[in-house]
């Protein structure tokens, strides 16, 4: 039987809600324990340096209390490797984010950052740290990401999301099917996020079999003003359920 995709809910866009007013209204925390008392299978979350979503000391505060998977996302620099090895989760995504990006517009070249970036995945390995790299859909990049150690890679699917909107999605799904394959192929299990949402998440699930797990945040918690959080939350599950 094969298993199905499981849904991480990241929350920084209720930590930048929370932010805007100041205090602790929406309680990340709680939002957090109410995303998997709704059928989340993991929390992500993406620290940054200025920290104007996630705080450091959010993921103090969640660390102990996620009961699901727990996946912090990042660049990993000195203070962020800190806080990952105090907070123990179950997963580091490394993301090659610049300080002060917007958001994540890049996969890693590990041909160029491979030997860097598999000297980070030892000492998280070393803590029993699953560990994923954010990667764009290039076959290219498969074998020496498969060199650094790391269990995982996450296709950034931006580009595939506005090849869907844009009705050209057999030529969208194309690179990713072909960098599935060739992850597979060399041992590492599959992961996505960015840009997925309730109208294009089902056809990408459906065309990489291999697919493990989605993080997705901003269209959910979107979605969840209109819907309600734990409709919304069972949406996206119908959506990774439904690939016949």
């Amino acid at each position: 039987m094969t298993t199905l995709p499981k849904l991480s809910v990241n929350i920084n866009k209720i930590a930048t809600l929370r932010n805007a007013r100041g205090g602790d209204v929406p309680n990340v925390l709680n939002t957090a324990l109410d995303c998997e008392r709704f059928g989340a299978q993991g929390i992500t979350v993406h620290p940054r340096p200025d920290e104007r979503h996630i705080r450091y000391s959010d993921v103090r505060e969640l660390a102990p209390k996620v009961t699901t998977e727990f996946n912090i996302e990042g660049y990993p620099s000195g203070d962020f490797m800190e806080l990952v090895m105090e907070a123990n989760p179950t997963q580091v995504t490394l993301v090659p984010d610049p300080p002060g990006v917007l958001t994540s517009n890049a996969g890693w070249n590990t041909k160029d950052q491979g030997a860097f970036l598999k000297d980070i995945i030892t000492h998280l390995k070393n803590k029993g740290i699953r560990t994923s790299l954010f990667l764009d859909p290039d076959p290219t990049m498969v074998e020496s990401a498969a060199e650094t150690g790391t269990d995982r890679i996450e296709l950034y699917t931006e580009s595939y999301a506005k090849g869907y909107a844009s009705g050209s999605k057999e030529q969208a799904i194309a690179s990713y099917m072909a960098t599935a394959s060739a992850a597979s192929a060399a041992g590492l299990a599959i992961n996505a996020g960015h840009d997925l949402d309730l109208n294009n998440l089902n056809y990408f699930a459906k065309n990489i079999p291999q697919l493990a797990e989605v993080s997705i945040g901003h269209a959910l918690i979107s979605d969840a003003l209109y819907y309600g959080l734990e409709n919304t939350i069972q949406m996206y599950r119908l959506q990774l359920s439904d690939l016949s």
